[in-house]
């Protein structure tokens, strides 16, 4: 879905959401209360630029409207594979943009992520991934690597993780295997606002990514591994 189509299903025409290249932002209101977005488009490469403009309208908001809840849309391509970014420290970046999404969640803003086209890599792992719940809209693409490629770095057979990825989300791309893993918390279907409201109000303010996974079958040793690390500790 385009975002200008789905921040009018939101929050109406009027709903002064702007687009700076491949970067979204604006306050909205919402039931009443004011909303902060930011997002990108266009399936954007997230380089060394667009993760601090990301991560300074984090900042920007906490500073200037504490506990205010941010909804991120996302849809990237993943991090800016370039060569230029690599010397700047894309690395560094990028933890500095997922380090102002949890210390926004920490001072008490509620952190909505919300794949809306695409989430690959890097890209969704420090956005959407680090928020309070990270939903998706049914027809959004998030994989973290294609097949071919998980082929060339694992050294296994394509035709095996082609197999593999028939009944183990774990090895499959799609926005249901990650729902099934607990990446997704939930679809967004037909009520927009609704699922919208639902998420402000009840979204886990802790992480439940792998009791999700656990429950929902995707997922299935996780939860257990972290709790045994934990009673060893």
């Amino acid at each position: 879905m385009n975002w200008n189509d789905l921040a009018t299903r939101l929050f109406g025409q009027a709903h002064g959401i702007v687009q700076d290249g491949e970067f979204l932002h604006g306050h909205v209101r919402f039931d009443g209360r004011p909303l902060t977005v930011i997002g990108t488009t266009n399936h954007a490469p997230i380089g060394v630029a667009l993760a601090l403009t990301q991560a300074r309208a984090v900042l920007d908001t906490m500073r200037e409207h504490p506990g205010r809840p941010i909804l991120l849309l996302i849809d990237t391509q993943g991090q800016q594979l370039r060569r230029r970014d690599e010397l700047l420290g894309i690395n560094r970046a990028m933890a500095h943009l997922g380090m102002t999404i949890d210390l926004a969640r920490r001072r008490g803003h509620r952190m909505l992520g919300l794949v809306y086209d695409q989430a690959l890599s890097g890209g969704f792992i420090t956005s959407g991934l680090i928020a309070d719940a990270c939903d998706a809209l049914p027809e959004a693409e998030i994989r973290v690597m294609r097949i071919p490629a998980m082929a060339r770095v694992t050294k296994l057979p394509e035709a095996m993780l082609t197999a593999l990825s028939a009944s183990n989300p774990v090895f499959a791309p799609g926005v249901e295997n990650y729902v099934a893993m607990g990446g997704v918390r939930r679809l967004w279907r037909d009520d927009l606002p609704g699922a919208l409201r639902e998420a402000l109000e009840h979204a886990p303010v802790e992480d439940r990514r792998a009791l999700d996974g656990a429950a929902r079958g995707g997922r299935r040793l996780a939860a257990a591994v972290i709790q045994r690390v934990l009673e060893a500790a």
